[in-house]
């Protein structure tokens, strides 16, 4: 790819929707700004429950047809929020929703959580040298809420951004990646959201989710960066929209296959983990690229590797292990969906 725009956001994630519910007001507002804005999905999310009753039989115990629909959905939700560079992890297909943790989808043969780390890092890699992303956003080693492909997307993440940077590994020129958040939502905006759904909206679903439900919770002091998207509320209410067999939107609420509700956030929050804040005392950034000089694009990053001035890579949270059973992981009370 050729002159790209000087700001570069690389998101990872492990199924189709998860992207609009984490980070669809971020991406919006990006691709509005001109940056280029990268979306790697890990699987096509087949083994995902199936809301409408009318496309009951594209699931797995059925006709298994619910990865193609579901990039069917991904590509609607990516015109809804102006994102125009998608990829699949190694290809469509390449790696298969692995289940909910502890089913016996986790070990069928090419199950994304059975993937050994380093091979399925390896066509991130090759995304990385080639976008040159400054900035990545994932989950947490948690992957938010248990679900073993966002444990496993997390681990491939960070070991993806630590193999690029290595001048050793594989072709193409190294590139490091130069800050890396986890998805994060604040506690008490979302006990605040859930008071208001219980008192705006209390019949909009059957049941109403609780606090904990909500993946990559965490409390204030751990987030440092929130970033508006209310401008782009509407546009990411579309895409959630677009994952019909997923997500049911009511207004500013939303279900998934469990029908419980949540608030649909517009402002999202990231926890940096790699690189340098740019706001300084200690101050939340509104800007996930704060602090990084605007590059002038994809030739002065080439540039600033080739003259070795480009910054190390820190130490990476993941191994090029096969992944076992995450310690502390919980089985999904969050999405009520398989993927």
């Amino acid at each position: 790819m050729k002159d790209l725009p000087a700001r570069r956001l690389l998101l990872v994630h492990a199924h189709p929707d998860d992207e609009s519910i984490n980070n669809g007001a971020t991406m919006a507002r990006y691709a509005a700004e001109g940056a280029h804005v990268t979306l790697v999905t890990c699987t096509l999310g087949e083994e995902g429950e199936v809301i409408p009753p009318a496309l009951a039989a594209l699931a797995a115990d059925r006709d298994d047809v619910l990865g193609p629909h579901r990039t069917g959905e991904l590509a609607a939700a990516m015109k809804e929020l102006g994102v125009t560079d998608h990829r699949f992890l190694g290809g469509a297909g390449r790696f298969r929703d692995s289940g909910m943790m502890g089913t016996e989808q986790n070990e069928r043969p090419g199950a994304f959580w059975a993937a050994p780390v380093d091979e399925a890092a390896a066509p991130l890699v090759e995304v990385i040298r080639e976008v040159r992303p400054q900035v990545l956003v994932t989950y947490d080693p948690d992957g938010g809420y248990g679900h073993p492909d966002h444990i496993q997307a997390h681990r491939v993440a960070m070991r993806a951004a630590d193999l690029a940077a290595d001048p050793a590994y594989g072709t193409g020129a190294p590139h490091t990646i130069t800050k890396i958040y986890w998805n994060r939502v604040e506690r008490s905006v979302v006990e605040a959201a859930f008071d208001h759904l219980r008192t705006t909206a209390p019949d909009a679903f059957p049941g109403i989710a609780a606090v904990d439900d909500v993946p990559g919770v965490a409390d204030g002091d751990e987030i440092t960066a929130e970033i508006d998207g209310s401008a782009y509320a509407g546009a990411k209410a579309a895409a959630m929209r677009a994952h019909a067999t997923q997500i049911a939107v009511d207004g500013p609420f939303f279900a998934l296959s469990n029908d419980l509700g949540q608030p649909l956030l517009t402002t999202e929050y990231y926890q940096l983990v790699r690189g340098v804040p740019g706001a300084g005392g200690g101050a939340r950034e509104s800007d996930l690229f704060a602090g990084l000089p605007e590059t002038g694009g994809l030739q002065e990053a080439v540039r600033e590797v080739a003259s070795g001035s480009a910054p190390g890579a820190g130490p990476g949270s993941a191994s090029g292990s096969r992944p076992g059973s995450a310690s502390g992981a919980r089985p999904d009370s969050a999405s009520g969906e398989g993927a």
